[in-house]
């Protein structure tokens, strides 16, 4: 069985999402993590675990895209938004082929629909 270019590119961001690319990088933007974390102690810690469960168990819709890097949904009553990019594995440039996973380094951003 052949695999397609958008299956291997949606594979590896499946594994970026669940946090088994060592590779990959995760990033928060500030205002998602401050407007998550309010003034609780802890806070931070707790809005980053909660961000990381959701995105790992997104459920993609068909309006998402075939190769799985971008979704979008509600936690704690604020709209948020991932995306994986693809760079070059020095994060100098963007990838020549994201399908190949030994010249891509993924870059996962969880940020709020406004950061967008």
């Amino acid at each position: 069985m052949t695999i397609t270019r958008e299956d291997q590119i949606a594979r590896l961001n499946d594994r970026c999402r669940q946090g088994l690319d060592p590779t990959a990088r995760i990033v928060v933007t500030r205002t998602c993590l401050a407007r998550l974390a309010g003034d609780e102690p802890l806070g931070e810690v707790l809005a980053q675990a909660e961000l990381l469960a959701s995105v790992r168990r997104y459920a993609f819709k068909p309006g998402d895209g075939p190769e799985r890097d971008f979704g979008a949904f509600d936690l704690r009553g604020e709209r948020i938004l991932f995306k994986i990019d693809y760079y070059d594995m020095a994060l100098a440039f963007g990838s020549e082929d994201p399908a190949d996973a030994s010249v891509t380094k993924r870059v996962l951003t969880i940020m709020l629909a406004e950061d967008y």
